[in-house]
């Protein structure tokens, strides 16, 4: 979430923001980039700054330059897109256990606690792997790991509740279950069938950023609330529409979606 977005929905309850995932090399090279990708202020607490990277160069530099502006710091080890798993990053690296192992600890040697460093995973192909992993990353002072219910390749298949109940029971690290979070009675749910410390929203809180304050649609006075914030701080027109599309997607219908979708700044 951007600055602007992670202001919404800390209006509507949200109790801890993470960032967009931020390449961790470009970020360190370009100030460009840096400008870019990052920028907050002071109600933005707390805050979780999420990278990409494949090498502990570039992860503990990134780390090193945000942590006087966040509360921590985040490997993505979760993401299944195409381009990020032929580079290298997301759900590469569940592949590279030794390198998860290897960023997690060199960061937590460089920046001590109360600092955190969390790892977000989706499961591997053998759950006694996933648990493996998460095994060694709290061994190497993770404070919090998250776990996707899918594997890499899975898209729409329900989450694996018996694989978030195995992690829950062989590590003592807090934990945070991520998937199929809609709506708030879907949050607790998740939440009580896992035991996990707490329960993350993707696509949910973008489709509807009132999400943990009971709304089971994206409110009227939540839709205003953007506007005034996106007006406000000057937010680009291409970022304010494209959150504006998944916000009224389900409170408008399909023939005013289409012409809404296609709006461009004048």
């Amino acid at each position: 979430m951007r600055l602007q977005f992670r202001s919404l929905v800390r209006h509507y309850n949200c109790d801890l923001c993470f960032t967009p995932m931020i390449m961790a090399d470009s970020f360190v090279k370009s100030e460009k980039a840096r400008d870019n990708d990052f920028t907050t202020n002071e109600g933005d607490k707390p805050l979780i700054v999420q990278f990409a990277a494949n090498n502990v160069e570039d992860f503990v530099s990134a780390a090193e330059i945000v942590s006087p502006y966040c509360d921590g710091v985040d490997l993505n080890c979760g993401c299944p897109q195409r381009w990020a798993m032929k580079e290298g990053y997301g759900s590469a690296l569940l592949q590279k256990p030794e390198l998860i192992r290897d960023l997690v600890l060199q960061l937590r040697n460089q920046i001590p606690k109360p600092f955190s460093v969390s790892v977000k995973i989706r499961l591997l192909n053998e759950l006694r792997k996933t648990v493996e992993l998460c095994r060694a990353v709290e061994a190497c002072g993770a404070t919090f790991v998250t776990v996707h219910g899918r594997t890499p390749l899975q898209r729409t298949e329900p989450v694996n509740i018996a694989a978030f109940k195995e992690i829950r029971d062989s590590v003592s690290l807090p934990l945070i279950a991520n998937g199929d979070v809609k709506t708030l009675q879907d949050a607790e749910r998740l939440q009580r069938v896992t035991g996990y410390n707490g329960v993350m929203s993707a696509r949910g809180i973008l489709q509807n950023p009132a999400l943990f304050a009971g709304h089971n649609k994206t409110p009227v006075s939540c839709v205003e609330k953007w506007l005034d914030l996106s007006l406000t701080s000057g937010l680009n027109f291409v970022c304010f529409h494209h959150h504006l599309v998944f916000m009224v997607e389900k409170i408008m219908n399909k023939a005013n979606r289409r012409v809404f979708n296609n709006l461009n700044s004048t």
